[in-house]
């Protein structure tokens, strides 16, 4: 009993058991949450709630709840899958055996990090692709959504990596370099790199990035856009342009959405919302959209983030000079491994680095309900701003359309709503407008 107690008094052990520990509350939450959900979906498959009911019928419903069936039944395999890939990569000592790997043929502390870092993506990308596979071309395929060739699939996952490579690798390098030259303070400028290169992509994307991916047609003239332009005068917004994407050579699925900052923001939408909806419904969408520009939510989550992110940076600034932190993740001195990386402080941290983005978002879930409510506050303040500017009802119809045709079932059980709906459930989200509107007439 005695040693037991000298154990659990040592660091390691102490790290041991808290990712254990996260790791089983992050497991049981998720599949309680996806139990729950599929639960809530087959008691409330046989009725559509209103109104919805006005224009969804129940076949339509009950293809919905088979939809999302499928769906969470993929995500639960998903579960099982990537929670034991993430054992094998840490406590069954799967990143100590690829860095001992990396370091017979990268001595050098930046070509060893980079080489250590891209490896491991690359690795787990492969895993990841059989169930998204099956997920595009069977799950998508089934419901009549995917739209995607074989061909085009491997294309667009060829163009990803590419691009991923290309934006990611000088990136670590300089992330090694700041640990090489500022070995105290290196996660300061490595935060502050990282705030700046998401700037810069918020920037480029709409211009650089996105295009590599769909093509993008500005709106012909017409009603659509005729209503579209008097609303963003009305609301005192500019942008680059709006666009059309050909978002129907992928998928059924509609959307629409803003990218870019400052001066070269876009609106977009695909060409199924386009076909899916009426003019004045797509104006009361933009209009909601519109309502987080006016109300800065985009801002406001990013002064939020600066904090926690620096946090974030800081603590691990302070875990990868800790040897207790790998000996707890499965780097342990078994092979020597430990003991070589600790002689070549920049090999150390480029594994706490891979460690570390491995095992936080684990920690992390169990405050996803802060950030999910907070994401739906900003979606009823847009509403209200889209009520004000443009028809209630007719955002109402267009959820409705949205709903009914992108197969999305109308109901969501209370606990996994909390833990991952960013915006209002459908119902709720309808009252709300309901309540909005008759607020406004009065």
């Amino acid at each position: 009993m005695q040693s037991i107690f000298t154990s659990l008094g040592q660091p390691e052990i102490r790290m041991t058991l808290a990712f254990v520990l996260a790791l089983g509350v992050y497991f049981t939450l998720k599949l309680w949450l996806n139990m729950r959900q599929i639960k809530f979906i087959m008691a409330h498959q046989m009725a559509v709630p209103a109104p919805f009911d006005t224009r969804i019928d129940l076949e339509a419903h009950r293809k919905s709840a088979r939809y999302a069936f499928v769906k969470l039944r993929m995500g639960r395999l998903a579960l099982y899958i990537s929670t034991a890939i993430l054992l094998i990569w840490t406590l069954a000592g799967g990143i100590a055996g690829l860095a001992q790997l990396v370091q017979h043929g990268f001595s050098h502390p930046l070509h060893f990090g980079v080489a250590l870092l891209v490896i491991f993506s690359l690795l787990n990308s492969l895993f990841d692709l059989p169930l998204a596979f099956v997920d595009q071309f069977q799950v998508e395929q089934a419901f009549g959504f995917n739209r995607m060739t074989v061909k085009m699939w491997l294309v667009d996952l060829l163009k990803s990596t590419l691009l991923s490579l290309i934006i990611g690798v000088p990136l670590l390098y300089a992330v090694l370099a700041f640990i090489q030259t500022f070995p105290q303070t290196w996660w300061f400028w490595a935060w502050a790199l990282f705030l700046g290169f998401n700037v810069l992509m918020m920037w480029l994307y709409p211009t650089l990035i996105a295009p590599l991916f769909n093509k993008f047609t500005p709106l012909p003239d017409g009603e659509l856009k005729t209503r579209l332009e008097t609303l963003l005068t009305r609301c005192g917004f500019t942008s680059n342009g709006m666009f059309v994407m050909d978002g129907s050579r992928r998928s059924g699925h509609g959307n629409a959405y803003f990218t870019g900052f400052g001066r070269n923001k876009r609106i977009v939408f695909f060409d199924t919302l386009i076909e899916q909806l009426t003019p004045a419904q797509i104006e009361a969408v933009l209009a909601h959209e519109l309502g987080h520009f006016h109300h800065k939510h985009i801002l406001k989550r990013m002064a939020w983030m600066l904090p926690l992110s620096l946090a974030g940076f800081a603590l691990l600034g302070f875990l990868v000079q800790q040897t207790w932190f790998y000996a707890g993740l499965g780097v342990t001195g078994e092979n020597g491994i430990l003991e070589r990386l600790t002689a070549q402080p920049e090999h150390l941290y480029a594994v706490g680095l891979l460690l570390f983005s491995l095992v936080l978002p684990v920690f992390l879930f169990i405050l996803t309900p802060i950030f999910s409510l907070q994401s739906r506050k900003d979606e009823f303040q847009a509403d209200a701003f889209a009520v004000k500017y443009a028809n209630g009802q007719d955002l109402i119809d267009a959820l409705v359309a949205m709903y009914r045709d992108n197969a999305s079932f109308v109901g969501t059980d209370v606990w996994y709503s909390r833990f991952y709906d960013s915006h209002p459930p459908a119902t709720i989200r309808v009252a709300q407008l309901q309540a909005e509107m008759a607020k406004q007439s009065s």
